[in-house]
């Protein structure tokens, strides 16, 4: 992760910083974002990994059951929300900006649950984050709590990134696709035509990004994650095994559709794996080839009018996984977020700064045509200082 920058502050700026950390559980990302000329503009970037006690709390408590969960997410909200205090001085300070300078934060918090439309026809997500305490640590305002709003109004709540990608990304001559790949994959379809404009936006999560490839790499070499997929590419893809983990029911959904480690988690991968006897580095080579396939099987099946494919969070930093991606788009252009202008690790960050902009302003955060809600919606819910 990158080291916060130092770059000159407009006059006339209007800035707000957003947090985000996402289902790799690798840490927080934070950028510093100016919204005064109308579009948005990056000024700063700070990162830190998750202390090795948070991580695992966190990672324990996205699956149900364990004594006194209540008490322990709570606990965890708060540590958070101190990790994301820190991380935003660090930033501010890199920046040469002062805190009062700061419209609010956008804080996404870490998810730990998420089943919409479940149980009682609206279901629930859950983000762990103490926005109140980030506020009084922070002396910013805090904007929290945005996937809930767009449940209530009869969508999944997620993804939320597709109307930020269309604002940054889209392109008057092309229709394009955005995917993030984090601990979960995420695909946008922006047509052609600015923001606003044309026809409507699709965005749906299409599986498992990292988080699979992530724990099958700590359990066998020790490792957070597998570097650039190098591991992967020693392996060969198990075509049995590939067939078995397509047959997961979710990859065969019409979206609007969301996920998360409820269903995408160690224990799904053991079911799958009982019975299989293969070299570790094989079983690599098929997750890594399961985090391709499915993207590209919706891009093939919802976007085949794309001509470039733009790849944010970790997943661009993987070389193997973005070869592949290569390989299996034929005629499209694979390209990560850092040729459009904003580095992988930055993108999500930059779209909860946007998230909390539109908040503030009351302006809809969501899309409908991606999250299936009754209608646009303002997101989020405003913590001041």
């Amino acid at each position: 992760m990158r080291e916060a920058s130092a770059p000159t502050q407009p006059p006339t700026a209007e800035l707000y910083v957003g947090l985000m950390s996402g289902t790799s559980l690798d840490g927080a990302d934070a950028v510093l974002a100016d919204f005064s000329n109308g579009g948005i503009q990056v000024l700063g970037h700070a990162g830190a990994p998750f202390p090795a006690t948070l991580r695992a709390e966190l990672l324990s408590l996205n699956t149900p059951g364990g004594i006194d969960e209540l008490h322990r997410a709570a606990l965890a909200g708060n540590s958070l929300a101190r990790v994301y205090a820190e991380l935003t001085a660090r930033l501010l300070e890199g920046a040469g900006v002062a805190p009062d300078a700061v419209v609010a934060i956008g804080a996404h918090g870490q998810t730990v649950r998420h089943r919409p439309l479940e149980f009682d026809e609206v279901g629930y997500t859950l983000q762990l984050n103490n926005p109140a305490l980030l506020a009084e640590l922070s002396g910013i305002d805090v904007v929290a709590e945005f996937r809930t709003r767009d449940l209530a109004a009869g969508g999944q709540g997620a993804p939320l990134v597709p109307a930020f990608h269309r604002a940054l990304f889209s392109r008057d001559d092309q229709a394009i696709g955005v995917l993030n790949i984090g601990g979960i994959s995420n695909l946008s379809l922006l047509p052609a035509g600015r923001a606003g404009a044309g026809e409507a936006v699709l965005g749906f999560d299409c599986g498992p990004g990292n988080a699979l490839l992530d724990h099958w790499c700590q359990s066998h070499l020790g490792h957070p994650y597998d570097a650039g997929g190098q591991w992967a590419a020693s392996g060969t893809v198990l075509p049995d095994l590939l067939d078995s983990l397509l047959a997961e029911p979710f990859f065969a959904r019409k979206p609007p559709k969301s996920t998360g480690r409820d269903l995408f988690n160690p224990t799904w991968l053991a079911a799958q794996l009982q019975g299989i006897e293969a070299r570790p580095q094989d079983v690599q080579a098929t997750l890594a080839e399961l985090t391709a396939g499915v993207c590209t099987a919706e891009v093939q099946r919802h976007g085949s009018t794309i001509g470039q494919l733009v790849v944010c969070g970790g997943g661009a930093l993987n070389d193997h996984l973005m070869a592949r991606l290569a390989a299996l788009l034929p005629g499209v252009q694979v390209l990560s977020s850092a040729e459009r202008g904003l580095p992988p690790q930055e993108v999500e960050a930059a779209a909860f700064a946007w998230l909390a902009h539109a908040a503030i302003r009351r302006q809809p955060g969501n899309l409908a045509s991606v999250t299936g809600a009754r209608g646009p919606r303002i997101l989020g819910a405003i913590y001041p200082a």
